[in-house]
């Protein structure tokens, strides 16, 4: 009908409706209202200009700035002092961008148990992530020990920073904080497989033995994380991924890094600080079957401690013949006299990375009077900074941790597994000085000083040259075939990581 048609007509209900022509007085009214509206929010912005005007430069839009005040000098003086004393505004700080996504098809999905104390877990945390992205399947934020002699409750989330976890691996692997609600389901029904790995084991062995098994039960469950992943003959991919895990992604929560930050500035105020980790707490000393220095009743003390945890396997131990196989963690009075032989200035701080000290005070003698600059994080900081830390045996590791990464000097009196992880990361971090000492000809020449067949210059000189060749420089790891126990151990000296690969020699 055209656009005639359209203007008389109205469609509707399957008929025509002729509309009405509008009125003029209807017209008249049509036309008012815009300037009524005009009128209107001219009258509102005047009232807003009014009120900014009296509210002050401050608050006032920048046009407004150049307008003469109302206010008396003193009035204006004092408003400016008052803008004065506000906060700086804290500028925003860009985040750095993600990584790319990774898409790949999804095989299933693993859950993890880790076992051990946090440097145990965390190297195990760094092996998960590797076999979970070359079997292309989807990994759920590790569940950590909570049934150990430590007891600790911390979940993933109160030591490490879960979202840079998950974010900064996303190019590599997919990581969720729980399994998606289909999934659990079925989980919580038990339709799952769980099974502790072999140690040790290669890459091979995880996509010919496991990843069929995730592939049929679609969730899997590995109970036991510890060294299940070999030291050597891996692709040199899986090593990068495990250092890139390690030491990029695994990063502790703003508020442990904060405090580490706190004790590493307390100890700097002070001049350069040698962090000993000394292992002669009571759960290690059982654990060895270690007893040199001890009285009687500690050392029967330790041997029922020893007997009332199951998953010590060991219980019968000569703590005699295990002390001259340089097995046992070196005593406080023992690493007292090596760390004089080797010219460590006794004004230097002695940082302790540890816990409570078997035998406290009486057993600390030797070493605090050596070196009186001993010094905690229980005694650089307040209570109150380490109250929500009381009984989190890995969260105070964690402050331990960071401090040693940070030390002038490291030495560990025992080869555990904080040990050598922190070995490792300071051997990333440039080669920092780690003093590697070897407890079986230490403790041949401290008792051998100590029953005065020895003088104290030869016995200095012998510690000194023994020594010189083990401060933490470029080596290549020693690879013992069949024997994975007795090899270097990754973590240790992760030299496919290593900044500058010519520097590596022959140890």
């Amino acid at each position: 009908m055209g656009w005639k048609a359209t203007v008389g007509v109205k469609m509707a209900g399957g008929g025509a409706e002729k509309l009405r022509c509008p009125s003029v007085a209807a017209v008249a009214r049509s036309r008012m209202r815009p300037w009524v509206l005009r009128a209107t929010t001219t009258v509102l912005l005047w009232t807003c200009v009014m009120q900014l005007t009296a509210v002050g430069d401050r608050w006032g839009p920048r046009v407004l700035k150049g307008w003469p005040s109302c206010r008396t000098a003193p009035e204006a003086a004092s408003a400016a002092l008052a803008a004065a004393r506000l906060p700086m505004p804290v500028p925003v700080v860009e985040k750095a961008p993600l990584p790319p996504k990774r898409i790949y098809r999804n095989n299933g999905y693993l859950m993890v148990s880790c076992n051990g104390g946090l440097n145990q877990m965390r190297a195990a945390i760094c092996d998960m992530v590797a076999i979970a992205r070359y079997l292309n399947v989807t990994l759920i934020v590790p569940e950590l020990d909570k049934t150990s002699f430590w007891n600790d409750p911390s979940e993933f989330q109160d030591i490490f920073d879960v979202e840079h976890f998950i974010t900064s691996l996303r190019d590599e692997v997919r990581i969720l904080r729980e399994l998606p609600p289909r999934v659990k389901r079925r989980v919580e029904l038990g339709m799952f497989h769980s099974m502790p790995p072999i140690s040790w084991s290669g890459i091979s062995y995880y996509r010919n033995k496991i990843l069929p098994l995730i592939r049929k039960h679609k969730v899997l469950h590995l109970n036991r994380t510890d060294a299940r992943l070999a030291n050597n003959g891996l692709p040199l991919k899986v090593q990068k991924l495990r250092c890139r895990v390690n030491y990029a992604s695994l990063k502790f929560t703003p508020q442990i890094e904060e405090l580490g930050r706190r004790v590493i500035r307390l100890l700097r105020q002070n001049g350069p600080f040698l962090v000993l980790h000394l292992r002669y707490e009571m759960d290690m000393l059982a654990f060895s079957g270690c007893t040199e220095g001890c009285t009687r009743e500690e050392a029967d003390e330790l041997t029922r401690m020893r007997y009332a945890y199951p998953w010590w396997k060991e219980k019968v131990i000569n703590s005699f013949t295990k002390r001259k196989d340089g097995l046992c963690p070196l005593t406080p009075e023992e690493i007292a006299l090596v760390l004089r032989a080797l010219d460590i200035d006794r004004s230097m701080q002695i940082y302790i990375a540890a816990g409570e000290i078997y035998g406290g005070k009486r057993r600390m003698a030797a070493l605090t009077s050596a070196y009186p600059n001993v010094v905690r994080k229980e005694t650089l900081l307040e209570p109150s900074d380490l109250m929500f830390f009381q009984n989190h045996s890995s969260q105070m590791a964690a402050l331990d941790y960071l401090v040693s990464l940070e030390s002038d000097i490291f030495v560990p009196t025992y080869d555990g597994n904080m040990a050598k992880v922190v070995e490792g990361h300071r051997r990333f971090m440039g080669f920092k000085k780690t003093i590697l000492l070897d407890r079986k000809l230490i403790v041949e020449l401290v008792d051998q000083y100590n029953s005065g067949s020895m003088g104290w210059d030869e016995f200095s000189s012998l510690i000194k040259s023994v020594h010189a060749n083990r401060m933490g420089a470029a080596s290549k790891r020693t690879v013992i075939l069949d024997k994975p126990k007795e090899e270097d151990y990754f973590y240790a000296n992760p030299q496919e990581c290593l900044r500058d690969p010519n520097l590596l020699r022959t140890s």
